[in-house]
């Protein structure tokens, strides 16, 4: 089950609900169904180090350790 961001179209409130394939999603403050489904963002977090830490392409002028083209080798 997805959890969606929302913002309702009638009192403005933004919200998160957990929307099952039978519910129709409806604002905790005013319960209306007009509602705008928003761009869900979502942080993370790395041990890895930086990619300006990394050892420099043998090209110079890609990120990838190995060279142009590696990057979908990863």
């Amino acid at each position: 089950m997805p959890i969606y961001e929302y913002a309702c179209s009638d009192c403005g409130h933004q919200f998160e609900a957990l929307v099952r394939s039978s519910t129709v999603p409806e604002c905790p403050g005013c319960h209306s169904q007009k509602l705008e489904k928003q761009l869900s963002v979502f942080a993370t977090t790395s041990e890895s180090p930086p990619m300006a830490s990394l050892p420099s392409s043998p090209c110079g002028s890609c990120p990838y350790p190995g060279g142009c083209g590696a990057g979908g080798m990863h």
